[in-house]
């Protein structure tokens, strides 16, 4: 089985790659920066954001992605502005992109919210690490469209977003990959044509007769130009403090969610994808594991003590 999936990866990254390349995720409710920088500065506070995913749980060589972002508002020139980071590391078989850069966002009052305006720019990196195996022996160096066993490319990347939020609602549309970089790893070998992506999300607390229960709806589209995610998802909430619900990935899996706010914006999520496609029968534990934290904190300015001197003893 593994040599049958070695040699079809090997032909398949001798052409040139167009695929949907970016990682999927369950609590994308909580993950925003990731895929829009619009969004950044958007809670009035300095928010971190860790997502662990790891897909298809008994597939060798299934995605793991890792991802970590921090954003923070902040005022200058009499305006409102966000900026924030995002570091992602997503590994399939032998392959691991690793994508690290900054935003920024111009949030502009608008009805009951704020809508952010925002820009990014990335630093990409695609590295490989295999062991090519061949029928017969053959020598894989013999055919130069092959690359190395050990390979890495660096380029560069950006994208835009803009994102609304008030206290009930949020909606947000972005464009990942705007410059659809060109990653070689030399001139005759494998190349990745990295396609641009669009993702549209939108959702809302709805409240209920009791106060201290909210139900939030939430849904993500996401598309790179050829072919479409949409993933919907239904929480029920406890006194904002407590929640859980279930989603459904379109022709993909159905997912159920639990979280707690453990403390002081201290927040933990946990998702589990079933997977319901015949992909299913290769692996055994049952679908996809994510895990996400988040905290968020307001910056309190110490007052600043000013003294006067009396002119009588000057």
């Amino acid at each position: 089985m593994r040599l049958l999936i070695g040699l079809l990866c090997g032909f398949i990254m001798i052409f040139d790659i167009f695929a949907q390349q970016d990682p999927q995720y369950s609590q994308y409710m909580f993950n925003q920066m990731a895929v829009n920088p619009g969004y950044a500065g958007s809670h009035e506070a300095v928010c971190l954001s860790a997502v662990h995913r790891q897909q298809w749980v008994g597939i060798e060589g299934a995605p793991i992605t890792s991802v970590f972002t921090v954003n923070a508002p902040f005022k200058m020139f009499g305006a409102s502005h966000g900026a924030g980071l995002t570091v992602v590391s997503d590994k399939v078989g032998f392959n691991t992109d690793i994508s690290a850069g900054l935003a920024y966002a111009l949030r502009i009052p608008l009805g009951p919210g704020k809508l952010g305006i925002g820009v990014n720019g990335m630093f990409l990196n695609k590295a490989l690490s295999a062991t090519w195996k061949t029928p017969g022996g053959v020598d894989w160096t013999s055919d130069p469209s092959i690359p190395g066993e050990n390979e890495s490319v660096m380029g560069f990347d950006m994208g835009v977003g803009v994102f609304y939020r008030a206290e009930k609602v949020y909606m947000g549309l972005s464009s990942a990959h705007l410059l659809e970089p060109d990653l070689r790893y030399d001139k005759d070998k494998a190349h990745f044509q990295v396609r641009r992506h669009y993702h549209a999300t939108a959702g809302c607390l709805l409240p209920l007769n009791n106060p201290a229960w909210e139900i939030a709806p939430s849904l993500m589209v996401y598309s790179d130009g050829t072919a479409s995610q949409i993933t919907a998802n239904v929480n029920i909430m406890f006194n904002k403090k407590v929640w859980g619900g279930a989603g459904y990935r379109l022709n993909d899996a159905v997912i159920a969610m639990i979280g707690v706010d453990l403390f002081n914006g201290l927040k933990v999520g946990y998702a589990f994808d079933y997977t319901y496609t015949g992909l299913r029968q290769y692996f055994s534990a049952g679908g996809s594991h994510e895990v996400m934290v988040s905290y968020c904190f307001n910056v309190v300015r110490e007052k600043v003590v000013k003294k006067y001197k009396s002119v009588r003893f000057l």
